[in-house]
């Protein structure tokens, strides 16, 4: 895994690591390229080694990138005012930011692994744009009373959790608060992507922990009730990050998806 770096994408500094394929494969045997879009309070190093195992795995190269507010990239000034989030954010991530950001890396027909609110964004993206698949963990499609007494709990133990997040953001209250504000906010109420659902043409596969705190089954259950093609991965003894709780699991799950995908010519 190379470095991170940043690059310039829309006027802002994003942080991004490149993880390389092992070895040189003829271009009609490479797999399309695996994007890993990080959770609510993730960034490239929060993921840690995870995704160049999934790489390894599936044989493929992959990109992983930290969103405006986390871990290295671009901070946002004054994070609880003027530039706050608004409860569009991530659909702007994903049908702005996101295509920018795979433009300038020359990506074409990526395989999209989303987490929590990357898987989200993964999502949002793949109704609108062709990928080679969209593979989401813990995603969120709808609003439930079970997200924001989660959320709410970390708001009220950000001091607790402040130290172990500080690792892994150069600026930390940026990267809670921008996330915390706008999932408590009024306007985050009627955050609903379940319309969108049925536009995705990629396969799909959607796994959810039965402890997750943060949502129920119903979030991948939906996913499968608007697009039939979604394959449900539902995983005991689980809760918001399957491939932290359930690692052997999750890169099965992956390497039978990705197998099902064929290979893709990427670029």
């Amino acid at each position: 895994m190379t470095d991170p770096s940043l690059i310039s994408i829309l006027g802002v500094d994003l942080e991004v690591k490149h993880i390389p394929l092992d070895k040189p494969l003829a271009l009609k045997d490479k797999a399309p390229s695996c994007v890993f879009l990080h959770e609510g309070l993730g960034s490239v190093a929060l993921w840690k080694d995870w995704p160049a195992q999934i790489c390894q795995a599936l044989e493929c190269e992959g990109w992983v990138y930290s969103r405006r507010g986390y871990g290295y990239s671009e901070s946002i000034f004054d994070v609880r005012g003027a530039g706050k989030l608004q409860s569009t954010y991530m659909h702007r991530e994903a049908l702005e930011v996101f295509p920018a950001l795979l433009a300038h890396l020359k990506i074409t027909n990526p395989l999209l692994i989303g987490h929590s609110d990357g898987g989200t964004i993964a999502l949002i993206h793949a109704s609108q744009f062709p990928v080679a698949g969209c593979a989401v963990m813990a995603p969120h499609v709808m609003m439930e009373d079970i997200s924001i007494q989660a959320i709410t709990h970390a708001r009220d133990h950000f001091e607790k959790l402040k130290p172990k997040l500080a690792a892994f953001h150069k600026d930390v209250d940026v990267a809670f608060w921008q996330w915390n504000d706008v999932w408590l906010s009024e306007a985050f109420r009627s955050f609903d992507i379940r319309p969108l659902l049925s536009k995705i043409q990629s396969p799909l596969m959607a796994i959810q922990g039965t402890d997750d705190p943060y949502g129920t089954m119903k979030q991948i259950d939906e996913i499968a009730a608007h697009a039939t093609q979604t394959r449900l991965v539902k995983l005991e003894n689980c809760g918001h990050s399957p491939h932290k709780d359930q690692p052997l699991e999750v890169l099965q799950a992956l390497k039978y998806f990705s197998s099902s995908l064929g290979k893709i010519q990427r670029h």
